[in-house]
């Protein structure tokens, strides 16, 4: 009797270990059928704001071929960077995402997956894509360039080569009730990519800011930025001040004829769509020391989360993979974000004019880099410069204390 109530005793734990053991296997289904639901839609977060438009009328379009659904998620801009890394930080970080490539992707780079898998790596443009420790994790959006984009019916862009050129336009587009040249108030906008130029001027852009971080060297005493204090103060003399102009108005006058020139980048042909402009524009170089190249680089790169689950990073890779090779993806980056090709098999027959500026400048070797991007420290721009750049616009500070605080903010920033 004992024998038989142990074997029945046996055989229900047996059954109730089988029970258990479905169930896990249950669990265990129901966990990869989540993974598999995950896979069917993806993050996309990038600090372009120009293009938000057309990224979320893309996204629709690659939910309708291959049915997986893109989230786009919106940025003012000035602040995507901060946002990323919250999100990041708190595991609830996008699929696909954008940086600069230098110091942002490498300060990032725990949270970039190897793309180097897809399938046209090898037809980007020598340079363009962004490796860190020997993976490919960046794919670059674009080529683009700044300096000064200019109306050509107000400004003769091969008179003006140095600072007295420079001021003296001013000046006279002054004189005639137009503004002659634009910054506006956004962070970049104001101070970053201006400050690009006398540091891409330096025969080691990233020995050089090695060295001012270390107090080796000072803004206040090099040449370059030196002449750089004298356009400053002749911008602020002679302009509409930045700090009270945004992004759009600064645009859309110059769109209108109400501002001869404004310090932007190709990007900003985008923002003319809803004008009727009745004059030709091209883009010059801000001839600080007289300088004659455009800031010319890869402004951003696409990156996979690879801190995201394995079905959710093989998602974001054929998002990726989708816009470079299909036609319909090759049409958006093309026709509606107004990028200009990064990779070989690519071609773009219907660049905008300030894009053919770039174009024209850099198969003439006409190039400065953006150390701004690959040799300043990581936030240096919102947290350090701006409110330099805000205090210079709002009272008389000197050009030369002007530069004393810069030089302060990168010996901060490098901390």
């Amino acid at each position: 009797m004992k024998s038989r109530k142990t074997l029945y005793s046996f055989l229900v734990i047996v059954m109730l270990f089988g029970i258990m053991f479905t169930g896990c296997k249950g669990d265990d289904k129901e966990s990869s059928t989540k993974d598999a639901e995950a896979a069917k839609k993806i993050i996309v977060f990038q600090s372009k704001v120009e293009i938000t438009d057309q990224l979320e009328e893309c996204a629709k379009a690659y939910k309708e071929e291959t049915g997986v659904e893109v989230e786009v998620w919106g940025t003012t801009g000035d602040d995507y960077l901060q946002q990323l890394k919250i999100k990041l930080g708190n595991n609830q970080g996008p699929t696909v995402f954008s940086l600069a490539p230098g110091s942002e992707s490498t300060e990032l780079k725990a949270y970039l997956a190897d793309v180097n898998d897809l399938s046209f790596i090898n037809d980007i443009a020598a340079g363009m894509a962004d490796t860190i420790d020997g993976k490919v994790v960046g794919i670059p959006y674009t080529m683009e360039g700044f300096g000064v984009v200019y109306n050509k019916d107000l400004i003769d862009a091969s008179k003006i080569t140095d600072y007295d050129s420079f001021a003296n336009m001013l000046q006279d587009q002054k004189t005639a009730g137009i503004n002659g040249f634009s910054l506006s108030q956004e962070s970049y906008f104001l101070i970053g990519h201006i400050l690009n130029t006398p540091f891409a001027l330096q025969k080691d852009p990233a020995a050089f800011v090695d060295q001012l971080i270390a107090g080796e060297v000072t803004l206040q005493d090099t040449p370059e930025f030196i002449d750089f204090a004298k356009f400053m103060e002749a911008i602020r003399e002679y302009t509409n001040n930045p700090l009270e102009v945004n992004y759009d108005k600064e645009t859309g006058d110059f769109a209108t004829g109400l501002s001869a020139s404004i310090h932007q980048g190709n990007w900003a042909y985008g923002m003319f769509k809803d004008f009727d402009i009745t004059f030709d524009m091209g883009m010059m170089p801000l001839p600080v020391s007289g300088n004659d190249s455009l800031a010319v680089s890869v402004p951003s790169c696409w990156y996979v989360n690879s801190q995201a689950k394995e079905a959710e990073i093989l998602a974001g890779k054929k998002f990726i993979e989708w816009l470079y090779t299909s036609e319909t993806g090759e049409k958006y980056l093309m026709d509606e974000f107004g990028f200009m090709p990064v990779v070989s098999t690519m071609d773009n027959a219907n660049m905008d004019p300030l894009s053919k500026s770039v174009a024209e400048y850099a198969a003439a070797g006409k190039t400065i880099g953006w150390p701004m991007n690959s040799e300043w420290p990581a936030g240096i721009v919102d947290v350090y410069l701006v409110p330099v750049a805000q205090e210079f616009f709002t009272t008389d500070m000197s050009g030369t204390d002007f530069l004393t605080a810069l030089t302060d903010a990168f010996v901060e920033a490098g901390k």
